[in-house]
């Protein structure tokens, strides 16, 4: 672009005249600069399958800590209480991915929709099976026959792993009562009124239920210890994954979600919980801060510190999932289109 200049300034005006002129053009400078800017500045909306589950604590922190942003991203974090919600959102087109569980691209593959996980946050599920204190009896899955148990939604991952522990037990699923209650205080006040007897959650509704002395773990995958005795090793869960069809025609923005995400779980991994928590919105901690630190810390071996798909994982949730779920038993799964790891390996690391 070029500038016009007259041939002649006129006379006794020409120190206003040049003022004025550089004034525009310094103007109209900075209106480009602030142009290009925003042109460099990509918005992508995400849903969470929760946001203020500490299972999804990087994405939260990736936008506290500014991360998203030093990547020129505009992020807009949005929350369902489940995710296949999440997913359901995600596949109309009103976000660009999710950040939920990995076992849904699995799912999904077997109806014929493409996802892969790009930046695997957890290697465990991070969930456990609570059982009210009513029933103070009941020691396993197997106990809880003919009773309602709490799930966040109906095809949700807390769905698919009650479905599963009930079949390892022994149990049909028509000898329970699947109740999609979600979590939270919905969950919490269910079962303070009896409506639920069981329901599997994450933190830090398992601390609240415990605090409350509503509810007792029975089936513990917030550590690996737990999670191999329940699923037999590794289960790959929170992630953030997109469809196929974006991540190859969004590289580079894929590239920018990842860098932010793995240098939120680097961070996790090398501060503390109560560090961890100073950055985080208040109503976070359901009034009671100290009980949310205790959580965080007692689980935050549960991410990843490098946003990698843990060895094996893939082929235990398929393992899982095609014992009992239609859409997956008896398909032809392709694991290798199911997550990658080319992102996070072009992430640079801060030593």
């Amino acid at each position: 672009m070029g500038w016009w200049l007259p041939a002649k300034v006129p006379q006794g005006t020409g120190r206003r005249f040049l003022f004025g002129l550089n004034a525009v053009v310094v103007a109209a400078l900075l209106l480009m600069h602030a142009s290009t800017t925003r042109a460099q500045t990509l918005d992508v909306s995400l849903m969470i399958g929760g946001m203020e589950k500490q299972i999804y604590l990087p994405a939260v922190l990736a936008e506290r800590l500014g991360y998203f942003s030093n990547e020129g991203l505009n992020v807009h974090l949005l929350s369902e209480p489940a995710g296949v919600e999440a997913t359901d959102e995600m596949l109309a087109g009103a976000v660009q991915g999710v950040v939920g569980f990995y076992d849904h691209t699995i799912d999904l593959q077997g109806l014929g929709k493409y996802t892969e996980s790009v930046v695997q946050f957890s290697s465990v599920p991070g969930e456990a099976e609570m059982v009210s204190d009513r029933v103070p009896d009941a020691k396993t899955m197997a106990a809880l026959k003919g009773m309602r148990l709490g799930i966040t939604d109906l095809g949700s991952s807390t769905d698919f792993l009650t479905e599963y522990l009930l079949g390892k037990s022994g149990l049909s699923l028509d000898t329970v009562s699947l109740d999609p209650i979600g979590a939270g205080d919905i969950l919490i006040s269910a079962m303070k009124r009896n409506r639920i007897q069981a329901a599997m959650t994450t933190e830090p509704t398992i601390s609240r239920l415990i605090e409350l002395k509503l509810a007792h773990v029975m089936i513990d995958m917030r550590n690996q210890a737990g999670t191999e005795n329940a699923l037999g090793g590794v289960y790959p869960a929170s992630c953030l994954y997109i469809q196929t069809s974006w991540i190859e025609s969004h590289p580079d923005a894929v590239q920018k979600l990842a860098n932010a995400l793995v240098h939120a779980l680097q961070f996790i991994s090398r501060h503390s919980a109560e560090e961890i928590a100073s950055h985080l919105p208040h109503d976070f901690f359901a009034g009671d801060k100290e009980l949310y630190v205790k959580a965080l810390e007692a689980g935050k071996a549960m991410f990843t510190p490098d946003g990698r798909m843990p060895e094996g994982g893939p082929q235990r949730v398929l393992s899982v999932l095609s014992q009992f779920n239609d859409n997956v038993r008896g398909k032809q799964i392709d694991l290798n289109r199911t997550f990658t790891n080319r992102f996070v390996d072009q992430v640079t690391l801060n030593q």
